[in-house]
């Protein structure tokens, strides 16, 4: 039977909100800490998840009950790998929107601002002859070329 330790679940439960508090935010550059934030809470949970430290899976050496389980160290290797390979692309994202922007904060995309202030229709949906409100998208593009 495992038992969790309270402060180990504490610490992971930190770890992964920080880690989602961040990826939502609009800088790369926090983006890439909450994915590295987020990496190690995963690391940990699955360490804890694996119990105490036991003896290696080697079969004759010792008793079959005092061997480890050796899937959490597998997919906390793996984990690990994941990280990395996240942390290198958003790097090189974080530096190539840098060069070409001057900065490393994610705009709002125009589609997006328009199907946000899109009123919800009056008519059928079935009905052909509606049409795009022409004056919105004008709107809605000119805000976006401030």
């Amino acid at each position: 039977m495992i038992t969790v330790n309270a402060t180990m679940a504490l610490t992971i439960a930190v770890l992964f909100a920080t880690g989602f508090y961040l990826l939502l935010q609009r800088s790369l550059m926090r983006v890439l800490i909450g994915v590295v934030v987020l990496g190690h809470g995963t690391n940990l949970l699955l360490q804890l998840a694996g119990g105490p430290p036991a003896a290696p899976p080697i079969l004759g050496t010792v008793p079959a009950e005092a061997i480890g389980d050796p899937l959490p160290q597998a997919l906390a290797l793996t984990a690990v790998v994941i990280t990395f390979a996240l942390t290198t692309f958003l790097l090189a994202l974080g530096y190539r929107a840098f060069v070409l922007v001057g900065h490393d904060e994610v705009q709002d995309d125009i589609e997006d601002r328009r199907i946000g202030t899109q009123s919800l229709p009056t008519a059928s949906l079935a009905d052909p002859d509606d049409e795009v409100d022409e004056a919105a998208d004008d709107d809605v593009e000119s805000q976006a070329g401030r």
